[in-house]
């Protein structure tokens, strides 16, 4: 199995712009009192607001990477691929780390901090394996990472499913509906990061590795 199919790729798309309206929406008068998590500052806020932002950027602008008729632009794809990893992913993901810390939740600042040190490593690899030439450990590098790009949207998918799981085995002395589903909040981050690369490695090892993108990384340097 290769890359998402166009059909998936604006599947992915779709989902990605709907996600992002929902994600900036209660951010866009920049106020303080619109905020849907707990805020400890105006520095927590501040970079509340960068972490959503970018992220969106990031959210947007990945399955792009994955159209054909993208990827046979070279300058094109090359020039999303930079925005989507220097605009998004990078900025997002340093200050995902103290919005995390700063949560007072063990597992968001567990879960969340690995997720973003994984989402800066893994883009590290996809950017140096198109500077080396390697297109497949490339394209491989940029799944893994969209994976975890995509926990904005699974752990949204995946936070009421939690609540109704739980449903049965709680009593009326739960508490509040809204209370139990902050609570889960940060097991659905969690689980969203770690379901969305499981499910990206097992499309990744499925594809046949003579699958046309070959591996040059002994030919110099890409202009990536």
């Amino acid at each position: 199995m290769t890359v998402p199919r166009p059909r998936s790729a604006w599947l992915l798309l779709i989902a990605a712009i709907i996600i992002s309206i929902v994600l900036i929406n209660p951010y866009l008068r920049l106020d303080i009192d619109d905020s849907r998590l707990d805020m400890s500052g105006n520095l927590h806020y501040s970079l509340l607001v960068a972490h959503i932002f970018t992220a969106a950027v990031a959210i947007v602008l990945g399955p792009l990477q994955f159209m054909s008729t993208v990827r046979a632009r070279r300058t094109l794809h090359r020039t999303i691929g930079r925005a989507y990893l220097l605009a998004g992913v990078l900025p997002s993901a340093v200050t995902a780390i103290p919005v995390a810390l700063w949560s007072g939740r063990i597992v968001t600042q567990i879960g969340l901090v690995i997720a973003a040190a994984l989402w800066l490593i893994t883009g590290g690899l996809a950017y140096r394996a198109a500077r080396r030439r390697d297109f497949i450990g490339h394209r491989d590098w940029m799944m893994r990472n969209y994976a975890l790009t995509f926990l904005a949207v699974t752990s949204r998918i995946l936070t009421p499913l939690l609540l109704l799981a739980q449903s049965p085995f709680i009593g009326d002395g739960a508490g509040p509906v809204e209370e139990r589903v902050q609570a889960l909040i940060p097991v659905g981050q969690t689980l969203g990061w770690i379901v969305n690369l499981v499910v990206a490695e097992s499309l990744i090892r499925r594809r046949p590795r003579d699958s046309g993108m070959h591996t040059n990384a002994g030919n110099g340097t890409a202009r990536w």
